[in-house]
């Protein structure tokens, strides 16, 4: 089975703010090695133009376009001709460009949302504009970035066809173990979030405050300059992804911390995650549902609340239990985690989808033509 795969997405040529890029290019990697073809379309935009970190890769084609009208005139034909066509959350003007594709392709539709617990919280409340509660059922597939009750819930409640969990993962070639010595106790890579940082402040600033002998880092854009880093906090303004694998290889141990959206859902693990395990680099996370579906808690990852049992950790953790769950952690990556894996689910899921086609309700695909949204 080789597949002409379309897939509209946030960014792909751009990792800066946002971690939807090193998502697609781990997928897209994959779905090369296995002998598909991949066309990635993206929206030209002054943002990602002004932070591209890739231009022309190897395992995919990536065409950039500036108007919804310039998306229709030029790639019309390539999702007419689809065997798979993909769109992404956060694809501005998304809800337009998933009418149009929906009637569009001849192929199977799917919407991969990397957002799923700020996507069905946004849904009733109408604060989202990349899907609606009316388009999902016109997806002949929903890809979730959660697994758990969520899926029946997308089903069931919104009336897709077929919704399956389709986890983000690390790219192996990028991120690898590296035998080093620490630089830092603990580290945390991510964008400013408001519901993330009450978290941070309580797993790595406050422990940060109470143990001078301990150096710390926090790699990430955005955050404001009101914060005041602690004196052994290291703050680095952007970390693009060929460094990631030095920055975790850096660290005595990576702390995950997760949005209060993604923790009320659960079953909703972070790039991170697997980039950490990946470089072989001990995971300390704040707990949610699921998380030990994902590595299993005191073996593989270790789990703290509050400030103390992160200092608890540094201050007795033995160096071989230590280096013990990170090799745990990165085997059960290897064995579930991979972008390999997560190819192999699409392939799956596109093949159900595909026996489920002669069922789905035609009436629900009409003309619809790509104009500038209003």
């Amino acid at each position: 089975m080789k597949l002409n795969i379309v897939i509209l997405g946030l960014s792909i040529t751009s990792s800066w703010g946002n971690g939807h890029a090193t998502t697609y290019r781990a997928l897209a990697k994959a779905l090369s090695d296995l002998g598909h073809s991949v066309t990635f379309l993206e929206r030209d935009v002054p943002w990602y133009r002004e932070h591209r970190d890739l231009e022309n890769p190897t395992y995919c084609k990536i065409a950039l376009y500036g108007s919804l009208i310039e998306l229709a005139q030029a790639y019309s034909q390539a999702v007419l001709d689809a065997d798979l066509v993909i769109l992404g959350s956060y694809v501005p003007d998304g809800v337009a460009i998933g009418e149009w594709l929906t009637a569009r392709a001849t192929g199977i539709t799917a919407f991969y949302d990397i957002d799923t617990p700020v996507t069905l919280a946004g849904l009733d409340t109408g604060d989202i504009d990349y899907i609606t509660p009316r388009l999902i059922p016109r997806f002949n597939l929903y890809l979730s970035f959660s697994g758990g009750p969520a899926l029946g819930l997308i089903e069931d409640l919104y009336g897709s066809p077929l919704a399956r969990a389709l986890y983000c993962s690390a790219d192996l070639r990028m991120h690898s173990a590296r035998k080093a010595p620490p630089k830092w106790s603990v580290g945390y890579l991510g964008t400013f979030s408001a519901d993330r940082q009450p978290g941070l402040e309580r797993l790595l600033l406050t422990p940060a405050r109470q143990l001078d002998g301990h150096s710390f880092v926090v790699a990430g854009p955005k955050y404001p300059e009101t914060i005041r880093w602690p004196d052994n906090v290291t703050h680095i303004p952007h970390l693009p992804p060929h460094q990631h694998s030095e920055f975790y290889c850096s660290q005595s141990y990576t702390l995950n911390v997760t949005r209060s959206d993604m923790k009320s859902l659960g079953f909703s693990p972070s790039v991170r995650l697997f980039e950490a395990a990946a470089c072989g680099t001990p995971i300390i996370s704040d707990d949610w549902p699921g998380i030990e579906t994902v590595f299993a808690p005191g073996a593989e990852i270790l789990i703290a609340s509050g400030p103390r049992e992160v200092m608890q950790i540094l201050r007795e953790m033995p160096n071989d239990r230590r280096l013990g769950i990170a090799a745990n952690a990165r085997a059960r990556l290897l064995r579930e985690h991979t972008p390999a894996h997560r190819a192999r689910q699409l392939e799956t899921y596109y093949l159900e989808a595909l026996e489920q086609l002669p069922y789905v309700n035609d009436t629900i695909r009409r003309p619809v033509e790509l104009e500038e949204a209003k």
